[in-house]
């Protein structure tokens, strides 16, 4: 008997048939708040970048920021973009970061260029990073040096004024920003996550079976801020970001039948470039925003589809008496990799854009590929490795495989971070599925979320 695809892609498949939901009206998707603006400066800063010991990264120290009013919320905040900007320098790992529990003995700076440099090299501080807050009515004003600690030389520095709503998003431009100055490294921190969850506790209405509702979610690339976007009592599942983080797209079965709508997140706006032709999965943006892939069985059999974001210019793919569907694109848009079963298994495919070249990539029962960006040329995928599955990722050029997860609960659905180092998956290891974070190199796993199940993350650029 032909084997078809592990659970999450066959419950897609299955609801053709199987799901019917109820038809209602559909509330606009709740828009979130835009990011606070910003307007960063750039005070005198020499063109140096900050060195260890040969052959070891540069040790730094990120004290909590220096409050300039004496009230609690200020003090709160300077403590906040502190305590973030650590964790986000300490999450690409090009740093040696000093832990913060051992900075007590060190009297905090009295000002920016008053600071007691002798006893941060005493600790054994390469770079030191300091800041300061000032907080009036609901704005604030953040002022960030980076230090050499041996010269006492200023290497970056930056300044933003802007809403105090979400001071977490000033230390997350801040480690970017350092990131890409001392390392030549694009990092994430200010990136976000989408997913779909049932934390809700709602059943759908009107199914044959009995189902709990899936709504999407966003969060920051830490797991912070999270926030429902999808209000509509029905089935939305896996979401992806546009390339330029304005819209999310995503599978819904809030007309009776699974479609794929597209939800402007800051405008409140909702599009359905499919037009309800056929049922619509699956959908994955070209690296340049102009075209979504997705997975349709409008002629009949589920095959791999490409069209213009605005639905015009619907053109199949695959054509196959097989499932081909969860398509990927490369980095430079003219392939996509895809799962189908046509050898009796699932397994992961490639092919270019204009349907020539197909060739097998997987030879193994594999599903849910994403194609990493520049500079690294690799798919990661879920495999079956026993019970459950694990990430394996796929060096395209060379054709290594290495595996990422090795059997702490069952493991899928990887999605890239945009610089090509982290993936973001699902995981049953504590219970229930939740979203986790891992490098690369399967180094350095973290958990995102915590309440309900949530599945098929992806990771914005």
């Amino acid at each position: 008997m032909t084997q078809r695809f592990h659970v999450p892609t066959l419950l897609l498949i299955v609801a053709f048939a199987s799901v019917i939901v109820a038809q209602q009206p559909a509330p606009p998707p709740v828009a979130p708040a835009p990011p606070a603006p910003q307007q960063p400066r750039q005070p005198s800063e020499i063109g140096v970048t900050l060195t260890g010991d040969p052959g070891s990264p540069p040790r730094l120290a990120v004290p909590d920021f220096l409050s300039l009013a004496n009230d609690r919320e200020s003090q709160d905040i300077s403590r906040t973009v502190g305590e973030v900007l650590w964790a986000d320098l300490a999450y690409e790992r090009e740093f040696d970061m000093i832990p913060r529990d051992t900075y007590r003995s060190i009297p905090p700076a009295t000002s920016l260029s008053e600071v007691p440099f002798d006893r941060w090299r005493e600790l054994g501080a390469d770079g030191l990073v300091v800041g300061s807050i000032l907080k009036t009515g609901t704005s604030i004003r953040v002022e960030m040096r980076l230090y050499d600690v041996k010269s006492r030389q200023q290497l970056f520095a930056r300044e933003y004024s802007g809403s105090a709503a979400n001071p977490r998003l000033y230390a997350h431009t801040m480690a970017d920003e350092i990131h890409k100055s001392q390392r030549a490294l694009r990092g994430v921190a200010r990136t976000k996550l989408t997913f779909a969850s049932d934390r809700n506790r709602q059943r759908v209405t009107g199914t044959v079976e009995e189902r709990d509702v899936k709504e999407v979610y966003i969060s920051d690339y830490d797991g912070e801020n999270q926030r429902r976007i999808t209000v509509n009592r029905a089935l939305n599942i896996t979401p992806v970001w546009s390339p330029d983080g304005r819209a999310i797209a995503y599978t819904s079965y809030r007309s009776g039948f699974p479609d794929i709508y597209v939800s402007m997140i800051y405008q409140g706006t909702m599009e359905t470039p499919t037009k309800g032709v056929g049922h619509n999965f699956l959908p994955a943006y070209s690296p340049d925003g102009t075209r979504i892939a997705f997975m349709s069985n409008r002629d009949g059999n589920p095959e791999v589809y490409m069209m213009n974001r605005d639905g015009s210019g619907v053109r199949r793919i695959t054509n196959h008496p097989a499932i081909d569907g969860t398509p990927t694109w490369s980095p430079t848009g003219t392939q996509i990799a895809f799962t189908s079963d046509r050898t009796g298994a699932p397994s992961i495919w490639i092919v270019g854009v204009d349907g020539l070249g197909l060739r097998r990539v997987s030879f193994e029962i594999s599903d849910r590929a994403t194609w990493s960006s520049a500079p690294y040329n690799e798919i990661a995928f879920t495999a079956r490795t026993g019970p459950g599955y694990d990430l394996k990722v796929l060096d395209v050029a060379t054709g290594e495989l290495r595996q990422i997860t090795f059997g702490e609960g069952s493991n899928e659905s990887p999605a890239w971070a945009p610089n090509g180092r982290h993936l973001a998956f699902t995981s049953t290891r504590a219970g229930r599925t939740h979203v986790f974070t891992v490098d690369r190199d399967g180094r350095n796993v973290r958990q995102l979320t915590r309440d309900g199940n949530n599945t098929q993350p992806n990771w914005s650029q």
